[in-house]
């Protein structure tokens, strides 16, 4: 079993990624260092170092050796501390399958249609992305229906690998409702998964990591002000 000694996770607190990193070591009781990376601006030589390829947070630091990609490293913490808490992966090589098949969705489909709804401009605009949300969340609505077969979570009992690799956008999920005025997560279009995103978001797991939606709406000021100040300057 790996030891917990010589842990790093580098990061942001307003990452999704970097919150589904924190949300695996926490469910199976690892004690880590996390080092606050400004991923926004200059990126540091530490993060460059650790990942050079991608040159992107997360990165998990494990004995020194850096492992990058969010998904990967909740596999990583999964197989590293076996004795640590639950699985994180369900046991079932199919039901494992489908897990990282729905991750995959989450990860490549629905999260980019969640962002267009920053850009969407006008009503018509934003109409036409909220319809491709909900069709989003009708579907992980019929995946938790069968992955969790009548428990509190996707994982079952507990939480498990599909329960971080969605939960972790929940904060991000109330940041799009309040700047565009709609709800997103309905129960009573998605009474399934809007239940469940009320136990995860109590779950121990996720207090205090999961950000609350005023904390992210003014970091995504912050952010713009960077940027704006970055090309302004470029410009000159």
């Amino acid at each position: 079993m790996a030891t917990t000694a010589g842990v790093q996770v580098l990061g942001s607190w307003a990452s999704p990624f970097s919150n589904r990193v924190e949300l695996a070591l926490k469910l199976k009781s690892v004690e880590y260092e996390f080092v606050e990376e400004v991923f926004y601006a200059n990126k540091s030589e530490r993060l460059l170092k650790a990942n050079p390829v991608y040159q992107q947070i997360p990165v998990l630091i494990h004995d020194e050796k850096p492992v990058c990609e969010s998904l990967i490293i909740v596999e990583y913490i999964d197989e590293a501390w076996t004795g640590n808490g639950p699985s994180i992966l369900p046991s079932d090589p199919y039901e494992r399958a489908i897990a990282r098949f729905w991750a995959g969705y989450v990860d490549n489909k629905w999260f980019p249609t969640m962002k267009e709804l920053n850009t969407a401009s006008g009503d018509e605009a934003k109409a036409i992305v909220v319809g491709k949300i909900n069709e989003g969340f009708a579907l992980l609505e019929e995946a938790f229906v069968k992955s969790s077969k009548g428990k509190a979570f996707f994982g079952g009992d507990d939480v498990g690998y599909l329960d971080i690799a969605l939960g972790c956008y929940l904060g991000w999920v109330k940041v799009a409702e309040l700047i565009g005025g709609v709800k997103l997560l309905d129960g009573s279009r998605t009474p399934g998964l809007a239940g469940w995103a009320e136990r995860f978001l109590s779950h121990d797991v996720a207090k205090d990591i999961i950000p609350e939606a005023p904390k992210l709406v003014e970091f995504m000021g912050k952010v713009q002000a960077v940027r704006a100040a970055a090309a302004n300057t470029a410009a000159d």
